[in-house]
C-alpha cells in the first residue's frame, strides 16, 4: 500500500504556511459552519457570505515568529484505506516579519502500518521564504520514503506586485520556466487573507493556492469556511501544551479548508481532502485534523515556543 501521508500534508502545508499557516477534532464541520456558510457551500467559486467589511482602518495581520511541535495519530479510518495505524510528529517554524518577509520550515515524519503488516516511514521536509506583499516565493521540498529520497522540488515564483501573472523559475525536479494565472495566492498571503476575512466576519474565502510542492507546478483550488470567533473558555484547552498557556487568550476561529483539483468548476465538486484547525490571530495553529475521506489524521499541539520578533528595518530587495 502506498503511504498517502505526504500527499495529505503537502496540501496542508499550503494553508498552514504562516499558521502552521502549520493546520480539528474539536472544530470539524459542525453546526457553527452550517449556520455561517450554509450547507453545501464549500465548492470552488462559492459565494462569500457576509463579505462586507465593518469599515474603519484595516488592522495589519502580524504573525508571531514561533516553533510548534505536533504529535500525530490516526483519528478515523475505513477498511478500504488499507491503513491500520499512523503516528508521527510535525515540527514547524516561522520567522521574519512584514518588512523582511516570512521564512517557514517544517519537518513532518510519519510511520504508517498497513493491513499487510508493513511499516513505511515518510519524512517530508519543506522550507520557503515569501516576501510581503507576496511578490516573491522561494520554495524547496524533499520527500524521503524509508530514508530514500523519493521527490525533490526547488524553485522561485515572482510577480510585479501582490497580484498579477506569476512567473515560476523551477530548478528541480527539472529546469524550466512557466507562467501561472494572475489569481494565485502564495501561502502566507493566503493565511493573511483568512485572518482578515475572519476579522471582518466573513464566512467563506475562495482562493487558488500555489506553494511549489509536488512537481512544482500544481495549483490547488481551495474553499475556506470560517466559523465564529471562539469565545473564552469554549475552545479546546491548549494550556496542556508546553508554552501554550497564553494561547487561549489570543483571538481564534475554527477553519475548514477544502482542496479541489484545478479543473473542479462545479459548486458540488467533491474535495480531494479537507483540513480543519483552530487558527489564532498571531498565526499559531492548534487542533489540527486532515481528512482524506478514507482516513483522517489529527495533530495535537504539544509544544509552543515564541521567538523574539526582529525589528522592521526595511524591505528585502
Amino acid at each position: 500500500m502506498r503511504d498517502r501521508a505526504p500527499e495529505l500534508f503537502r496540501g496542508a502545508f499550503k494553508t498552514m504556511g504562516g499558521a502552521l499557516t502549520v493546520l480539528s477534532a474539536a472544530v470539524l464541520w459542525q453546526p457553527q459552519y452550517a449556520q455561517a456558510a450554509g450547507a453545501g457551500a464549500g465548492g470552488p467559486g462559492a459565494t462569500k457570505a457576509g463579505a462586507s467589511s465593518k469599515g474603519g482602518p484595516v488592522k495589519d495581520v502580524v504573525f508571531a515568529p514561533h516553533r510548534a511541535v505536533y504529535d500525530l495519530s490516526l483519528d478515523t479510518v475505513s477498511s478500504a484505506s488499507g491503513v491500520v495505524s499512523v503516528e508521527g510528529r510535525i515540527v514547524y517554524e516561522l520567522s521574519g516579519n512584514r518588512c523582511e518577509g516570512h521564512a517557514q520550515s517544517m519537518r513532518f515524519v510519519t510511520q504508517t502500518l498497513n493491513q499487510q503488516g508493513e511499516v513505511q516511514t515518510t519524512d517530508l521536509r519543506t522550507s520557503s521564504w515569501e516576501d510581503v506583499p507576496a511578490r516573491r516565493l522561494r520554495f524547496s521540498t524533499s520527500t524521503y520514503q524509508n530514508e530514500v529520497q523519493a521527490e525533490q522540488t526547488q524553485g522561485e515564483a515572482t510577480r510585479a506586485g501582490s497580484s498579477g501573472a506569476v512567473t515560476v523559475d523551477l530548478a528541480k525536479p527539472t529546469e524550466r520556466e512557466f507562467e501561472l494565472a494572475d489569481n494565485i495566492y502564495f501561502p502566507i498571503q493566503h493565511s493573511t487573507a483568512i485572518i482578515q476575512a475572519a476579522r471582518e466576519g466573513r464566512f467563506m474565502l475562495s482562493a487558488n493556492l500555489f506553494d511549489g510542492s509536488e512537481t512544482g507546478d500544481k495549483v490547488y483550488v481551495t474553499s475556506t469556511a470560517i466559523g465564529r470567533q471562539v469565545k473564552e473558555g469554549q475552545g479546546t484547552p491548549i494550556a496542556l501544551a508546553k508554552g501554550g498557556d497564553a494561547l487561549d487568550d489570543v483571538p481564534s476561529w475554527p477553519v475548514l479548508v477544502s482542496y479541489y483539483a484545478p479543473d473542479s468548476g462545479k459548486a458540488d465538486a467533491v474535495p480531494l481532502y479537507e483540513m480543519s484547525y483552530r487558527f489564532h490571530e498571531n498565526g499559531v495553529t492548534s487542533s489540527l485534523r486532515i481528512n482524506h475521506g478514507e482516513f483522517a489524521i489529527k495533530g495535537e499541539l504539544k509544544e509552543l515556543t515564541y521567538f523574539e520578533a526582529s525589528p522592521c528595518k526595511g524591505v528585502t530587495p
